[in-house]
């Protein structure tokens, strides 16, 4: 190799790591590829963000039989999110129009009622041909779509595995706090 074509090869390298070449990131896998307005303010949240993390997703109302499961999501969230878990909730007005209020309203009410910390995204369709398409996805992997609220997506670290709950499996229920474990034990192909 020749001293120029040595040198023009290091001014190659570093134009790359000055680029941001140099952290080669694997792709985020397609299921994650969505990105929502967050609840909280207005921003935008690109599930990419969470790649390599447990999701535990879950279509939430303010005015539900199961509301109180925020409470449970929330102390899973604090328990497991050092280990990797991320619960990320979607309020919808889809069953029962329990959810009504404005994105700041839903933020205020998990806030004071229950000290939601875990991510919240802004209002959406979860349900039905007008849901939104990580949803639409979730229910196509699974075979199984939100029935009401609180219908739960355990989708594992690599962005591929998803299990399906329903609302009447609470956030602390044996079943799935074992698939939350056993999802943060596996590691990432």
């Amino acid at each position: 190799m020749s001293p120029s074509s040595a040198s023009g090869i290091f001014q190659t390298l570093l134009l790359l790591l000055f680029l941001g070449a140099g952290s080669v990131q694997a792709a985020c896998p397609g299921l994650l590829n969505h990105s929502f307005p967050r609840l909280q303010d207005d921003k935008t949240q690109n599930l990419c963000d969470y790649q390599g993390k447990v999701l535990l997703v879950v279509n939430t109302a303010s005015y539900c039989g199961f509301t109180s499961q925020y409470d449970g999501l929330e102390k899973m969230y604090a328990r497991y999110k050092d280990k990797g878990l991320v619960v990320v909730g979607f309020p919808s007005n889809d069953f029962g129009n329990q959810e009504p209020g404005s994105s700041k309203e839903i933020a205020d009410f998990c806030r004071l009622t229950y000290g939601v910390k875990f991510p919240m995204m802004a209002k959406t369709e979860v349900g039905g041909s007008a849901a939104n398409p990580f949803y639409r996805q979730l229910a196509s992997i699974t075979g199984e779509r939100p029935r009401w609220n609180f219908h739960k997506y355990l989708i594992d670290r690599s962005g591929q595995k998803v299990m399906s709950f329903p609302s009447t499996t609470a956030p602390d229920s044996r079943t799935l706090v074992n698939a939350v474990e056993k999802a943060l034990a596996e590691r990432p192909q």
